[in-house]
């Protein structure tokens, strides 16, 4: 028997918006502070703070791919809290690193940490709703986390000029006090001792093959690597691109406010519009209009240059597009999925997170002080994922 979730509904949204804010605000509130790490810890190649970024994602993807399984058998609710207090402790080392290694050593291990809020949080969604519901939870939390991106480089910027670039990890431990300490107080255990799965690997060895061997699952995970590599670009040419073709590096962090925030109304359309439309015909809708819209921008950049304004609506359309991709495709890889819930969450937030990676660094170096690389990337992570979601509609 599902458990209903005994808190109310808005406060249900907006916990699960905070624990899956976890990943946005570890990231975005540190790329106004790049900078001066690398010329605190690695002077000689200040470059290298680049890799606190994809340190991190590298143990997210890694921890997202274990922890989904381990709460199958223990239960959410304490998974996640393991996993908070790891993403605490790694803060704490973080903030008192002398060396850029015991930086990044860090940030991987607050990665894996931060893994368990992200991906079990999912499947304790999934233990309380399915199907277009299901879908409109995630659509309504998203909507509460898009603010999040909009203030966390403003944070992370504030912060560092009061009190240095350490402070920033110190409000990650706060940030972690305050979801862990809400978690155990007001939210409930969603998995029943009687829907657990016992932790064996012949089993988790099955659950992973009834995963990746689903065809539309498989389909689903594909587009949406595609999607997180074409976010992954943005986040890491965007202060490139403020600074070298438009000479507003100082702006940055504003900018990126106001994005946030006019994106931030596309989760709470979805959720009103997948209702009545359905995640399918929404998740290719949404793609097929940033294929248009990426194909013109790259034309304009082709045949001559692209204003500020016009490169800031181009990046306000494609995170807007976000609210209908990500929440969608992943409750329809999770649907037929319910009875192994925490592996597939695990396989679908882990896998694409780190092949979005591997997909994204390399375009992202590719990089001539303009928006054209830009263009040209995210225009063919979404042709590729309009296929894989071409293909996918073609098996139900």
């Amino acid at each position: 028997m599902t458990p209903a979730p005994q808190m109310r509904f808005g406060e249900f949204i907006v916990l699960l918006a905070m624990l899956m804010a976890t990943v946005a605000y570890s990231i975005d509130a540190m790329l106004p502070l790049l900078e001066p790490i690398g010329q605190a810890l690695s002077p000689d190649v200040p470059q290298r703070a680049q890799f606190v970024i994809t340190a991190f994602l590298v143990g997210l993807g890694l921890g997202t791919l274990v922890l989904g399984p381990v709460s199958d058998a223990f239960g959410r609710k304490p998974v996640i809290l393991i996993g908070i207090a790891v993403y605490m402790l790694a803060a704490v080392v973080a903030a008192t690193a002398d060396t850029m290694t015991a930086l990044l050593v860090a940030r991987f291990v607050q990665g894996l940490g931060t893994a368990a809020p992200r991906v079990v949080s999912q499947a304790l969604v999934r233990d309380l709703y399915s199907g277009r519901m299901m879908a409109r939870v995630v659509s309504f939390s998203m909507t509460v986390f898009a603010l999040v991106p909009a203030v966390a480089p403003l944070i992370g910027a504030g912060l560092g000029n009061a009190f240095g670039w350490r402070a920033i990890f110190w409000s990650f431990l706060v940030f972690g006090l305050i979801s862990a300490l809400w978690l155990w107080l007001r939210q409930p255990e969603t998995l029943p001792l009687e829907r657990r799965v016992a932790l064996r690997p012949a089993k988790l060895w099955g659950a992973l093959r009834e995963v990746l061997g689903h065809r539309r699952v498989r389909l689903y995970l594909l587009a949406q690597t595609f999607v997180y590599a074409s976010m992954f670009i943005w986040l890491a040419e965007l202060a490139l691109v403020f600074n070298h073709s438009y000479d507003r590096a100082d702006e940055f962090p504003r900018w990126f406010a106001l994005v946030a925030v006019l994106a931030a109304p596309a989760s709470l359309i979805n959720a009103r519009l997948v209702l009545r439309l359905g995640m399918r015909r929404l998740v290719t809708l949404a793609l097929f209009g940033q294929i248009a819209l990426s194909a013109v921008v790259l034309l304009v950049l082709l045949l001559g240059s692209l204003p500020f304004w016009g490169f800031l609506g181009f990046m306000i359309a494609q995170f807007f597009s976000i609210g209908f991709l990500l929440g969608n495709l992943n409750a329809l890889a999770l649907e037929p999925m319910g009875h192994v819930a925490g592996m597939a969450a695990s396989v679908m937030g882990g896998v694409s997170t780190v092949a979005a990676a591997l997909v994204a660094t390399p375009l992202a170096y590719v990089h001539d002080g303009t928006p054209l690389p830009v263009a040209v990337a995210v225009l063919l992570a979404y042709v590729l994922s309009a296929a894989c979601m071409a293909r996918a509609q073609r098996y139900h």
